[in-house]
């Protein structure tokens, strides 16, 4: 198989292929994207490989977009052919390392909650020709950039994390500097990775509940790409789910702290309840006790939080549709997997909340959100 990438992609996960990969793909018919996508398996899980081996026939995927906007019900399916390969990073790390230091103008991550966690057991080893793939993301980018530098350091490169953390950009280029450093290697090396590659913070928006098999998935009809604007930033396409903004962070607070936030309220409800197994947001959300306690939240925990910012109209508006979202009934949004890696998505979810309201001097008791917070070791206990 002999494929080329103008975007390599590292994460083969269900939201990208309904998000990133369905909008390049969706541009490609425009004439409005860089080109297609080669997609990197970064672990060795079996739903992962079954998907590689889907992208790799050639046919493409379904995402089954479903739920009600403007009052009007959607049901539709879209087909996604941006992506032109993948690899897996175990067994095709040369060609990985090669697809890097080629013609990529652009790299994609969405790596999971413990993404950006570092490995004890990846050294400066890694950057032998014949070296096996580090174990940590952070690493095989040191060493896929590494390649890059070598071979033409003035090439533009753009890099775009998808995860779900603050200044995710600023975060993800903070881990490859620190562990360049750490590992040694060339002072030039380090500048090329402060200096030249644009580091891009962005935020992802958008439920997708289930995944098809073997590839594809199901999707909100909702969608956005919040993209900081920086000089000399490669797009990987344009769309008109994609925001380019001077300010984030305004998108960032109103995600983290009322889709994000409600969300893994909801979960912490049905770890400390021992809620039905398989139960679902929407049906969560038509709970009339449950709902309530979330209404509250927002309204006597986060609202005034908002108000205090000087953007109190913005969240109330989110809230409108974000009630929407999550009344959705055609979305099988499971509050099991919401509830993974819990303990570490309350940290990012609830804290912050609580630290705004300090720093802006607010006396609100943020009782529900506090509790949850000092619950956080026994909680998670009760994930099976």
């Amino acid at each position: 198989m002999n494929i080329a990438a103008a975007i390599l992609q590292f994460g083969t996960s269900r939201f990208l292929q309904a998000h990133v990969d369905l909008f390049v793909s969706q541009a490609l018919e425009r004439g409005a994207a860089l080109g297609r996508i080669v997609v990197v398996q970064t672990t060795d899980s079996a739903d992962s490989a079954a998907r590689v081996a889907a992208f790799n026939s050639g046919d493409g995927y379904a995402v089954r977009v479903r739920g009600v906007r403007d009052g009007a019900a959607i049901d539709t399916t879209l087909r996604c052919d941006a992506i032109a390969g993948a690899l897996q990073s175990r067994t095709d790390w040369p060609r990985v390392r090669a697809l890097a230091a080629g013609d990529a103008q652009v790299i994609v991550s969405n790596t999971g909650d413990r993404g950006y966690a570092l490995d004890n057991r990846d050294s400066a080893a890694s950057l032998a020709h014949d070296a096996a793939a580090p174990h940590g993301f952070p690493a095989k980018l040191v060493v896929c950039l590494h390649d890059r530098w070598q071979r033409q350091p003035h090439a533009p490169l753009s890099i775009y994390p998808c995860e779900l953390v603050s200044r995710n950009g600023d975060t993800l280029r903070a881990l490859v500097v620190d562990l360049a450093t750490r590992w040694g290697l060339a002072d030039a090396f380090v500048v090329y990775l402060r200096g030249h590659c644009v580091w891009v913070n962005s935020l992802v928006d958008r439920i997708v509940s289930e995944p098809l098999q073997p590839a594809g998935a199901v999707a909100e009809p909702y969608a956005l790409w919040a993209i900081e604007r920086q000089a000399r930033m490669v797009l990987p396409c344009t769309h008109e789910a994609m925001v380019l903004t001077d300010d984030l962070a305004s998108f960032e607070r109103l995600k983290l702290l009322l889709l994000n936030l409600g969300h893994s309220f909801l979960a912490e409800r049905w770890l400390l309840d021992r809620r039905a197994a398989n139960e679902t947001v929407f049906e969560a959300m038509n709970d009339a006790a449950l709902r309530a306690a979330l209404e509250r939240v927002w309204s006597e925990e986060v609202l005034p939080v908002f108000d205090a910012l000087g953007q109190g109209h913005e969240a109330a508006l989110y809230l409108v549709a974000l009630r929407d979202r999550l009344l959705n009934p055609f979305l099988a949004h499971r509050l099991s997997d919401i509830a993974k890696d819990h303990a570490q998505k309350k940290q990012r979810r609830f804290a912050p909340v609580l630290a705004l309201a300090g720093e802006l001097g607010l006396s609100i008791p943020q009782s529900r959100l506090r509790a949850a917070l000092a619950r956080s070791d026994d909680v998670q206990r009760l994930v099976v």
